[in-house]
């Protein structure tokens, strides 16, 4: 290596490169990390180097160097090059790799405008320098390399657009605790920030990406999901189109509810004109998804929602599919196809759907969600009442052109509207759930507006968190955990902003928390249970028992001190009606795990005192966050011991925790045979979560004649989920030869089903 060339420093000066510098670094770095070389690393970097090279550049190489050194049998490169990015991190944003006291570092960035000033106006000096003892910097070099470059690329404050940044991740650590808890009692706040800091800082609680990126700054709306439902008029269309401008624009995923809207031909105005139909609305409605991004973070993204039953279904369903033209296309936004069982029995019988308006058939979409026995006696009178516009069309047909597009787009969802309602923390007749959101965990009651300031009319949003299971050690630990998540995201209810009246009516109402988990897989493993063989289905029980039993006694207590949510009497649990009372009992067939915990004492807790928030669970993908916890995501499956994480901050690689000693216990995506034992594990979860899961299908041509999937088999796990109870089915992942692919692809399905090959 040629040691005579020059570097370029900050202040445009030119002098020799000093390799013996480069070298103290790595070293520094690769300390205490095994089958880590530091010369194989120099190595890499050195033939990089030009003259000339700037300083910055030198950094990022070494970092690279380090980076693509990642594999199975060098897991620990991760860490060496997290470390190493940590360094080049704090020397941008201080000058120098230690980084400033807090007190200072707040004053700076609420001066420049990045923090709100409220840090400033609630704690008091001395407070910061408590919060600044209690800071544990090192706590940065747990991270992993992905998850420095999440941080980086998603969560730490920067200016986006000449790629400053101004704090590194245990000011974030802190400084988000602080905001949530501000507002508690001086006695008790500091000790519920630096417990909270720790939950978060040693990854026990994982936080999504509107909460890391935005509390401490002065943006303040921090819900992760947001459902707006459409009513089946102009205004209302209007206010729903304005009203996803106002949040996709501050970082929320939006769920849009369109089913209500009259089909083609419909007339108005009592027949002065004929209805457009729905496509021209959804793309309206795609148009203002599209108009902006989620604050710089993340570009904006909708699902939109209607039921298998409208008029227009068959053009509805080939909306993102690549076939067609731009004018009976809208491929940049998702779709959610609602079912019932009325629906389902259809298909096992082998009859027929018959397709209606809703404008059409009074009650009937009303009664869709709120009442089954209703949907089905109105469903079947409209169909003999020969005045009414209605299209005929076999089950099987319709069932098959469904699964086709899930299966060739993968993002064609399901929601089942009355496992929504029946298995629900809400009570139909006065608050039913219509709809999900863009990640189809949410399940939340909506109403139309019929303008923007609409007191009347209901947008939901549930504010997320998660445990991670693979960073506890006892079930018992969840207790403390459920208290903090759930102190800290109620606090945030009150704390964020709405810009929009009826979502601010609606949360102060029912305060809404959707608390999962991430790191499932790597649970799992480290209990030496499986994915596809039901050894897992007992631990899953017990453990998704405890968080929501925690979850709820935690609320209940909040409840105690602070006042039940105003609308706990909308709620099924204000009858006395818990989780346990409601499932699916066909998960009792593959489970037999009793429950370990004193329901029936909350449940008269619950029936005295209330609950402070209306929903505690929902099973979120944690796709970016959990990289930041070095996580597997969710409750999925990885796709590899090494996996292969895109962003556009470039390609990451991320490595499963505990490979050193678990390699072999991981139950990888495309080793797992079928969807069945993971179909029976979210069945279980969801037994006791209150809201809904993210759950995926995952399928390999390549086990099939042809390497076509069988459309009996795609029906055989639809109709599975629902028996299991699921509420939602998200992603339909079809393998493609590349096992680290993060994208959906499939083949089209071929024609083979049974029609009563399945009892529901």
């Amino acid at each position: 290596m040629n040691s005579n060339l020059l570097v370029s420093k900050r202040d445009g000066r030119k002098e020799p490169i000093d390799l013996e510098k480069i070298h103290r670094v790595i070293y520094w770095a690769a300390d205490g990390l095994d089958n880590v070389s530091v010369s194989q690393v120099e190595l890499a970097a050195h033939i990089h180097f030009y003259d000339g090279i700037e300083t910055n550049a030198i950094h990022e190489t070494i970092i690279k160097a380090a980076a693509d050194l990642i594999s199975e049998e060098a897991p620990d490169y991760q860490y060496l090059a997290a470390r190493l990015a940590i360094f080049h991190l704090r020397k941008k944003a201080y000058g120098q790799f230690k980084p400033p006291h807090l007190y200072d570092h707040v004053v700076g960035l609420v001066e420049a405008g990045r923090y709100d000033p409220h840090l400033l106006q609630d704690y008091t000096r001395e407070e910061f320098e408590i919060l600044n003892r209690h800071i544990d910097h090192w706590r940065d070099m747990k991270f992993s390399y992905a998850a420095v470059k999440q941080l980086e690329g998603k969560y730490l404050v920067q200016n986006r657009v000449t790629g400053e940044v101004f704090e590194s991740a245990q000011f974030l650590y802190m400084l988000v605790s602080a905001c949530l808890f501000a507002n508690y009692p001086k006695e008790t706040r500091l000790e519920y920030v630096t417990r909270f800091y720790d939950a978060v800082s040693q990854f026990k609680i994982s936080l999504p990406t509107p909460i890391m990126s935005g509390v401490r700054t002065p943006t303040r709306q921090f819900s992760s999901c947001v459902l707006i439902e459409c009513g089946d008029s102009l205004d209302s269309i209007n206010a729903t189109s304005a009203a996803i401008v106002k949040y996709v624009s501050q970082r929320a995923g939006i769920g849009i509810n369109g089913g209500n809207i009259r089909a083609l031909g419909s007339p108005i105005r009592g027949g002065e004109a004929f209805h457009t139909g729905l496509l021209p609305f959804f793309k309206h409605f795609q148009t203002a998804v599209k108009s902006c991004s989620q604050g710089g973070v993340r570009g904006g993204a909708a699902t939109l929602f209607y039921p298998l039953w409208h008029l227009e279904v068959e053009d509805l369903l080939v909306l993102k599919n690549n076939r067609g033209t731009e004018a009976n296309r809208i491929r940049h936004m998702d779709y959610g196809v609602q079912l019932n069982h009325t629906l389902y029995q259809r298909l096992v019988d082998g009859g027929d759907i018959t397709l209606f308006s809703p404008s059409d058939v009074p009650g009937l979409y009303d009664a869709f969600f709120a009442d089954q026995d209703k949907f089905k006696q109105l469903y079947e009178q409209y169909e003999q009442d020969d005045s009414i516009r209605k299209r005929k069309i076999k089950a099987i047909t319709l069932f098959s052109l469904l699964m086709q597009e899930r299966a060739s787009t993968g993002r064609i969802y399901i929601q089942n509207v009355d496992h929504c309602n029946t298995h629900s923390p809400f009570d139909p007749s006065v608050a039913p759930v219509k709809q999900s959101n863009l990640c189809l965990e949410i399940a939340l009651p909506t109403k139309p507006l019929d303008h923007l300031e609409d007191e009347n009319g209901e947008i939901a949003l549930c504010t997320l968190s998660a445990f991670n299971l693979g960073a506890i050690d006892s079930l018992d630990e969840l207790e403390s955990l459920a208290e903090l998540a759930v102190r800290a995201l109620d606090s945030l209810l009150d704390y964020q902003d709405y810009p929009v009246k009826a979502a601010h009516i609606s949360t102060m109402n029912r305060r809404t928390l959707g608390i999962g988990v991430i790191n499932f897989a790597y649970y799992l493993a480290k209990h030496g249970k499986r994915y596809s063989d039901g050894s897992g289905n007992n631990l899953t029980h017990k453990t998704f028992e405890a968080i929501q039993y925690y979850l709820l006694k935690a609320s209940n207590q909040l409840a105690k001190e602070k006042g039940a949510c105003p609308a706990f009497n909308e709620t099924t649990y204000s009858q006395g009606i818990l989780p346990i009372d409601t499932y699916k009992k066909a998960l009792d067939e593959i489970c037999d795990e009793p429950l370990h915990l004193d329901w029936e004492g909350l449940r008269h807790e619950i029936r005295e005192f209330g609950l402070r928030n209306s929903t505690l669970s929902a099973l979120m993908p944690s796709e970016t966050s959990s990289q930041i916890s070095n996580a597997t995501n969710g409750i999925e499956p990885p796709r590899g011991l090494v996996s292969v994480k895109g962003s556009k901050d470039g390609v990451m690689k991320q490595v499963v925790p505990g490979i050193d000693t678990l390699a072999e216990q991981y139950e990888l995506l495309w080793d797992i045979p079928s969807n069945t034992g993971y179909l029976q594990l979210v069945g279980l979860m969801q037994k006791f979560v209150d809201q809904a899961i993210s759950a995926n299908t995952n399928y390999d041509p390549g086990r099939f004649e042809g390497n076509k999937m069988p459309l009996k088999v795609l029906m055989t796990d639809l109709l599975l989920a629902y028996k299991y109870g699921l509420k939602t089915l998200y992603y339909q992942n079809t393998r493609d030869g590349q096992s680290d692919a993060q994208t959906s692809k499939a083949n089209s399905a071929d024609d083979d089903c049974a029609g009563g090959a399945c009892k529901i």
